[in-house]
């Protein structure tokens, strides 16, 4: 697959504004952490540990959430409706399913950087958790589950309307659903066993289980795994359904 000139693009629009890229990448993660961590979680206790302890894992994943889908979301919207300029890519020798997967790597780098940048100003603020290679893991696939979902709403909207209202239906509820600033256990049935539709649900509570020290869950792994295998296939063939 000749994914590559499709990623490398990305990348060098990254490095033409990297100042502008860190500071869109960390805003909505770090208000976050100000507001709940610091502002209304001070002084307050979850499993054994400080808020602070127990919400930095979920806020990882959140992050890499957003800034995987957003700008995936927005370059490919735009690209298709008004600059056409996906039109030029797919009448080049790069196939559907590469441009599928530069689009989507590229959002998963932008996902893993603003969710290591995040963990390292949590580990600067105090922060108690275990360090793992597993954690990366998990950003990783979380990041690339996003992107590719970016890729195929973008693909599919056909208005950036639509695009809008995906983003109010589907990402902000979830946002705020899936465990990222409670654990879903707090949850009476049967909304305890709705939010574990969502894969971020399963993201934070596989990043919250590696930082705490504990062994994660196989079946959010597979779940996780399920939804990022499912949202680049149907990246590639909406892709393909225009070439």
């Amino acid at each position: 697959m000749n994914f590559y000139p499709i990623f490398w693009k990305d990348m060098l629009l990254i490095r033409k504004k990297p100042w502008k890229f860190l500071a869109s990448s960390m805003v909505t993660p770090i208000l976050y952490l100000v507001t709940f961590g610091w502002g209304l979680g001070r002084g307050m206790s979850m499993a054994g540990g400080t808020y602070l302890d127990f919400i930095l894992p979920g806020l990882l994943a959140l992050s890499a959430m957003n800034n995987s889908f957003g700008p995936v979301s927005t370059s490919v919207n735009v690209s298709k409706l008004y600059t056409k300029t996906i039109e030029e890519v797919l009448v080049s020798p790069v196939g559907p399913w590469s441009i599928a997967l530069g689009r989507a790597l590229s959002g998963m780098v932008r996902g893993l950087f603003s969710a290591f940048l995040l963990l390292i100003v949590g580990l600067a603020s105090g922060v108690n958790m275990t360090l793992s290679p597993y954690i990366l893991l998990v950003l990783g696939l979380t990041a690339f589950c996003f992107a590719s979902a970016g890729v195929a709403a973008a693909m599919i909207a056909k208005s950036h309307e639509d695009m809008s209202n995906f983003n109010s239906f589907v990402i902000i509820p979830m946002s705020f659903l899936a465990g990222t600033f409670f654990s879903p256990d707090k949850l009476p049935e049967p909304f305890r066993s709705a939010i574990l539709v969502y894969p971020l649900t399963h993201a934070s509570m596989l990043l919250r289980a590696l930082a705490g020290g504990r062994e994660p869950d196989a079946l959010s792994v597979i779940i996780l795994a399920a939804y990022a295998v499912f949202f680049f296939y149907l990246a590639g063939r909406m892709v393909r359904r225009i070439a």
